[in-house]
């Protein structure tokens, strides 16, 4: 079914309530590499019983860690076949750090839709409230839909981080797991483009590629490990567009430059002359 923008843009979905647990942001960390050393004191915040450190990145899956099905975009004015459909965009601003457990309930709308001719982009926009009334998070999600432009909608507009001309003052390269992609759809995302080699196939990859939102957990993470000490209290915000496809497996290099209140970050392939994975990459710092 083509895009309905009379139908689609604006249009507000269902709310969501949800709850985690200090297991569910354990699964989520380990699931983005952290506690990669057992001795590292540090590192081991983020898998603590009780009170376990939250990275900011957490919100994107904290409604979805019990979901046990492949996603379907299906939204008012909107049906795509989901083998059509790649991460675009992903942002989320604080309003106060993410208990280790909670309760809450989010709103979201379609706030924007894209005509790029070849391909349509779809953009959500939610704001989570926990269940004490407190304004936990917000977050914008664009996805890429490929063959569904030219529905008669604005092109619309993309915002490029322009990076010092300078070398990076931090460069840390992680290491993935084969297994990466099956341990991160634990947290909700069972799209079969990260597990089902035929289904992957299909969708144009030589096989099951990462969840752009585990690079998207990864980089941060390393980026809180290596540049900010493990204090995940100083994130306040955090944004990337996806640049290109990671295979698990494969080594993430990642160049941070510190600018003032905020980081600015590219993350690219190590085994393929630094192919980019996430580019337009900010941290905004409390």
């Amino acid at each position: 079914m083509p895009i309905d923008l009379d139908i689609a843009l604006g249009a507000q979905l269902p709310s969501q309530e949800f709850s985690w647990t200090a297991s569910d942001v354990a699964l989520y960390a380990l699931s983005v590499g952290a506690a990669a050393d057992p001795m590292d004191t540090t590192g081991l915040e983020y898998v603590h019983d009780v009170e376990p450190k939250v990275l900011p990145s957490f919100a994107t899956v904290a409604a979805t860690m019990n979901v046990t099905e492949a996603p379907k975009v299906s939204f008012p004015g909107v049906e795509i076949n989901l083998a059509k459909v790649v991460h675009g965009s992903q942002s989320v601003t604080l309003h106060r750090p993410i208990p280790a457990s909670g309760t809450a309930v989010t709103t979201t709308k379609i706030a924007e839709i894209q005509d790029k001719g070849s391909a349509a982009v779809i953009i959500q926009e939610s704001e989570t409230v926990s269940a004490q009334g407190e304004k936990l998070w917000t977050s914008r999600s664009g996805i890429f839909a490929k063959g569904e432009g030219n529905f008669g909608g604005e092109r619309g507009t993309s915002e490029k981080v322009e990076y010092p001309e300078r070398d990076a003052d931090h460069t840390i390269e992680v290491a993935t797991l084969p297994q990466q992609a099956l341990l991160y759809r634990l947290c909700g995302d069972r799209n079969p483009l990260h597990s089902d080699p035929a289904f992957a196939e299909a969708a144009g990859f030589q096989r099951p590629i990462l969840h752009g939102l585990c690079s998207y957990g990864l980089v941060l993470r390393a980026v809180v490990d290596e540049v900010l000490g493990g204090d995940v209290s100083r994130v306040s915000g955090y944004g990337v567009t996806f640049g290109g496809i990671f295979f698990p497996g494969e080594t993430m290099r990642i160049r941070v430059w510190e600018e003032g209140s905020r980081l600015l970050v590219a993350a690219t392939v190590t085994e393929r002359d630094d192919a980019p994975v996430l580019k337009n990459v900010v941290v905004e710092l409390a």
